[in-house]
């Protein structure tokens, strides 16, 4: 799951293109010597590289052939851009790399690599070849991406399965756990990357994680995959690039500055940076509705966690300003009611104690101002 500057990769690809279409009017004939394999990389401490990447590569000498075929490009030009990307329609493609190319940039980056080869015959590895460079021809290549259902290493496992015409590349491992749940050690060491996906994925990410969509998933379970009741790869990876794991650090982007923060508006209780947290909670919750029923992410849908960002709680603010105490009451109330709703549902959830700092601040803030605007009952003696 990573993206790259195009620039160079479009450069290779289009040589290459040339060199398979024009010179030969056909692509290559892999020699004997040929080899097909999958791709493992590393994650990374930057946003991109979290999740790690897969690519195919053929090799082979006799044919000064030595390619890596990646499906995890797109262009930062692309009109509107930013909108595309929210709503699910950006359109990621396939390039190619020089091998050498595809391995400096991971050495770079101090990121592992791991290879796969394919145990297959040769028919079938200049099948695989030819539907490669089919897909980057004829623009087959191209798909819109998706978080789960379609990514570079889904991409990778579908090329594969339909060159084999079997499904010889399953998920067996992990799948009696959500997709929530695979992700969430993926965020170690990156505190608010984790909090923020916790609370804007909905429903789907807690279903059950039936298919491989994750490059390390796909490394574990093709050491176990079969094709013509034969092991489809060498058990174990081959280890290209290895590197001593860095742990990400920062001052601000841990647990304590979150619980500090929240503690500060509790303990502090000022009116103002109370209406002001609300008016937040508020706006990320129309935020979640919007992307809700605009996206195109199904992982974006239905998500529960606007019981907690309330849009509501900002309909509170305007009665508070007009001084509407029946009114502020009842949907204080409401929100109250629907915060122990949330707690239900989430309960039994991965991210529930990350979120739980947001319920007790939530709670307790609802039942201040409860019992401020409570009508209070006089007492006739």
């Amino acid at each position: 799951m990573k993206t790259y500057n195009l620039s160079k990769s479009f450069c290779f690809s289009f040589s290459f293109l040339l060199f398979s279409f024009l010179s030969f009017s056909q692509n290559p004939i892999l020699s004997n010597n040929a080899h097909v394999s999958i791709l493992t990389c590393g994650t990374g401490n930057e946003s991109y590289s979290l999740f790690g990447h897969t690519a195919i590569r053929i090799s082979d000498i006799e044919n000064n052939l030595d390619i890596v075929y990646n499906y995890g490009a797109f262009d930062f030009n692309t009109p509107n851009f930013v909108a595309k990307f929210a709503k699910g329609d950006l359109q990621y493609f396939a390039i190619t790399h020089s091998y050498d190319n595809f391995l400096t940039q991971y050495n770079y980056e101090k990121r592992d690599v791991y290879e796969q080869e394919l145990l297959l015959n040769l028919n079938l590895k200049q099948k695989i070849f030819d539907n490669l460079n089919t897909s980057l021809a004829s623009g087959d290549s191209y798909y819109t991406y998706k978080f789960i259902d379609k990514n570079c290493t889904s991409m990778v496992v579908d090329i594969i399965n339909k060159t084999l015409d079997a499904k010889a590349i399953t998920k067996k491992i992990d799948t009696n756990l959500t997709y929530r749940t695979i992700l969430f050690p993926y965020f170690d060491h990156h505190f608010y990357e984790k909090l923020g996906t916790s609370i804007i994925f909905g429903t789907k990410v807690d279903q059950k994680g039936d298919h491989i969509f994750l490059p390390l998933e796909l490394m574990e379970n093709l050491k176990t995959a079969k094709f013509n009741n034969q092991n489809l790869v060498q058990k174990d990876p081959k280890v290209v690039l290895k590197f001593q794991k860095s742990i990400a650090t920062s001052w601000w982007n841990n647990w304590y500055s979150y619980l500090i923060l929240l503690g500060l508006i509790i303990i502090i209780n000022n009116k103002i940076l109370n209406q002001g947290y609300f008016f937040i909670m508020g706006l990320i919750g129309i935020l979640f509705v919007f992307l809700g029923f605009y996206s195109g992410h199904l992982e974006l849908a239905n998500n529960y966690n606007v019981l907690l960002f309330n849009p509501i709680l900002i309909l509170s603010l305007l009665f508070y300003s007009k001084k509407q105490i029946k009114w502020i009451y009842n949907l204080t109330l409401f929100n109250l009611f629907l915060l122990v709703i949330y707690v239900g549902v989430l309960f039994n959830k991965v991210h529930f104690l990350i979120v739980l700092p947001l319920i007790v601040t939530n709670g307790y803030l609802l039942i201040k101002l409860a019992i401020q605007h409570k009508k209070r009952i006089p007492i006739i003696i």
